[in-house]
């Protein structure tokens, strides 16, 4: 009896070892389940590119600063990074912008992009952008350049060709949203010059509320999809998507922000219209505001902006093609407080011939006349109704189906960012002294600012305009444009 067991024990022995290596090599397969996100392979979070150390492990969104070091160090980032780069990187890629917003929102903003690839940034500052305080800490970031409105670009611009032809003319004259528009295109057009002079090989116009999303490439670079696309290929279009808050009390919106609705490009047409009801949460349109994405285009002869969202060229049409799946993060009302500063920065009344003159896209009309004439309670009442999603249940279903999706990488880039005390050290180092040509235009830019009839408009109703031939080749200004509607679905079938 015993020798029968003795001869089963080298048996035994060996099977149960197989069976244990098969269990490891099973488990090995899967990932650190702290490196995993929902969204499966369009956040490739452990593999962010270009250099930078991974797998990032993220802790919770701290609330103690943005710009603070908080915690834990994530990673060493500046063991293998730096952020002096420039002649090295191909293609070098750059981002014009207007902006009024303060330090804690920018700052984030452009190192990120410095970490997905972008090089230099031509940033047009207004309000809380052009202090001194912001001033200086930006303006000593490499490859940033700051351009402030002073009464010298102003009549600059009004005496530039756009001003003068007739394309853009529709939103001329007009305030609040229509003039930030001409404004935005007038300053894309100063940004081709200095594209070309810093020898840039693309420009990208985006606004410091949303973030690239480079979904598609393995490295998780602009850099990388831009140098994939064919040579005859003229500028290309990001669909946007829009954020989809779950809290109504958000302060730094890309450390707290998660959740996105995905752009009509994106979706099937199936999916789109059958959910269009449950996905727009009983507002005007699917999106909240604009849903035309935004395009980067080739520096090449002949090119001028064809509104903020768009390119164009005077002698030729423009070869376009649009991305499959990267795209523009759009963090639009994602602050109950974007209600009332919106609503600060519009010299507007409440009237229907007003809010028509004002805002082009419905939301930002009702929401303009909520925080018109409602109480903080009652707008707070709004804000959860219309912009905060609550419902569990409806969540669920449309994350299933695709229209909501998680993206966490630029939580995870900027928090890292923070923790590793970039923010805080650009701030500790940034330039005491300002030259005497700075504070000029500093002090020219708080005039601008603060002058109740110093702008374009005004000058534009003095001086008038010439009005140019329009080219062979023409296009009107692309404005910011609603997704389609339940009405147009035959359009689409």
């Amino acid at each position: 009896m015993s020798g029968h067991f003795t001869g089963l024990r080298p048996t035994i022995f060996f099977t149960f070892l197989l069976l244990s290596l098969a269990l490891i090599a099973f488990f090995l397969q899967f990932p650190d389940p702290t490196t995993r996100f929902t969204d499966t392979k369009d956040d490739p979070v452990t593999k962010m590119g270009s250099g930078l150390p991974g797998p990032v492990r993220s802790s919770s969104v701290d609330c103690a600063g943005l710009l603070g070091q908080s915690g834990k160090v994530s990673f060493p980032y500046f063991r293998n990074w730096k952020f002096d780069f420039g002649s090295d990187l191909s293609p070098k890629i750059s981002i014009t912008s207007t902006t009024s917003g303060g330090i804690e929102q920018i700052l984030p903003w452009i190192f990120y992009h410095k970490v997905i690839g972008i090089s230099n940034f031509f940033l047009f500052v207004e309000g809380n952008a052009a202090s001194v305080a912001t001033y200086k800490v930006l303006q000593s970031i490499k490859g940033v350049k700051i351009i402030h409105r002073t009464r010298d670009l102003e009549e600059q611009q009004a005496n530039s060709r756009i001003w003068n032809e007739t394309w853009l003319e529709a939103f001329f004259n007009k305030p609040c949203n229509y003039e930030l528009f001409v404004k935005e295109t007038l300053n894309m057009e100063t940004s081709i010059i200095m594209a070309r002079e810093a020898e840039m090989d693309w420009i990208i116009h985006l606004d410091t509320d949303e973030l690239m999303y480079p979904a598609g490439s393995q490295e998780y670079s602009v850099r990388k999809l831009l140098s994939d696309v064919p040579g005859d290929v003229d500028t290309v279009v990001f669909p946007n998507y829009e954020s989809s808050v779950e809290r109504d009390d958000i302060k730094e919106p890309f450390s707290e922000v998660t959740m996105f609705k995905k752009n009509f490009d994106h979706l099937s047409k199936e999916t789109y219209f059958g959910y269009y009801n449950e996905a727009s949460q009983g507002n005007p349109n699917y999106f909240l505001t604009y849903g035309n994405g935004k395009s980067a285009a080739r520096v090449q002869d002949h090119l001028r902006p064809n509104g903020a969202h768009r390119w164009h060229n005077y002698l030729k049409n423009l070869n376009e093609i649009k991305f499959d799946e990267a795209a523009v993060l759009h963090y639009t009302y994602s602050k109950f407080l974007d209600l009332t500063s919106r609503r600060d920065r519009c010299g507007c009344k409440p009237t229907r011939e007003d809010i028509e003159r004002c805002f082009m896209l419905d939301f930002d009309r009702n929401a303009f006349v909520i925080a018109s004439t409602s109480t903080e309670e009652e707008m707070l009442d709004w804000y959860r109704d219309h912009v905060v999603w609550t419902d569990k249940e409806l969540k669920l279903k449309l994350l299933k189906r695709g229209i909501l999706t998680r993206i966490y990488t630029p939580t995870v880039i900027i928090q890292s960012l923070k923790e590793s005390g970039v923010f805080s050290s650009v701030i500790a180092s940034a330039q005491t002294n300002i030259s005497d040509s700075d504070k000029k235009n500093l002090m020219s830019s708080e005039n601008v600012n603060k002058s109740s009839n110093y702008n374009l408009r005004k000058i534009g109703e003095d001086r008038g305009r010439k009005v140019l031939e329009f080219s062979a080749v023409n296009s009107h200004a692309v404005p910011p444009q609603s997704l389609p509607g339940l009405n147009d679905i035959h359009l689409h079938i």
